[in-house]
């Protein structure tokens, strides 16, 4: 809580990972974001471009007038209020085209599943609260434990399609942020080959 008030312009994730994406980012950066806000402006200050995706009206507005107030000009904001097309506004995206994606909005587990073919080769997946979802030691409120397993089949899908990958899960006691790095090469093995037909998400074969 002092942390949040202290820095009322950083993205409402764990102090630990606004660090590690503070030192992470460079200017020609490309990324994209499920779920808009605090976020979305602290990135397009960072960042050479920004795709962010929002399902609510009203917050939408209020982001998107701070965008103009701001002068950014370098976010391409969707508004989705409806579900499918929400998840699947990343579609018309080539793969591997960013290098950092962020899902913290809306159906969590299918936007990080179309993360997973998003990122570039380097590029990281950020998934914020992922001790709601993901089984975890962590003494966050809410935390999911290892014998519960993760919350969904799409999320069980996830993990298994990013268990080779680098990660950084970091935590402030009250909320969780995880942190994956996408593999320079990823075809020798791919867990994902069937990932399209079981949940109809776009993947990279």
């Amino acid at each position: 809580m002092v942390y949040e008030r202290t820095h009322p312009d950083t993205p409402w994730l764990t102090q630990a990972s606004v660090d590690i994406l503070e030192n992470w980012l460079k200017p020609g950066d490309r990324g994209i974001e499920w779920g808009s806000g605090r976020s979305t402006i602290w990135f397009a200050e960072r960042v050479g471009s920004l795709v962010s995706v929002e399902h609510n009206p009203v917050w939408h507005k209020q982001v998107a007038t701070e965008l103009k107030r701001k002068g950014l000009r370098n976010v391409e904001y969707h508004l989705c209020e409806d579900e499918q097309q929400y998840c699947t506004v990343a579609e018309k995206f080539p793969l591997e085209s960013f290098d950092f994606c962020l899902v913290d909005g809306e159906e969590r587990d299918q936007c990080a599943l179309a993360a997973i073919s998003l990122a570039k080769p380097g590029g990281i997946v950020i998934a914020d609260n992922c001790n709601w979802y993901l089984p975890t030691h962590s003494h966050s409120p809410f935390s999911r434990r290892p014998a519960q397993g993760p919350y969904t089949e799409k999320w069980a899908a996830y993990l298994d399609c990013v268990k080779g990958w680098r990660q950084i899960w970091t935590t402030n006691g009250v909320s969780d942020t995880a942190l994956w790095v996408k593999p320079a090469d990823t075809r020798q093995s791919n867990p994902c080959d069937n990932l399209s037909e079981q949940f109809s998400v776009r993947v990279q074969t």
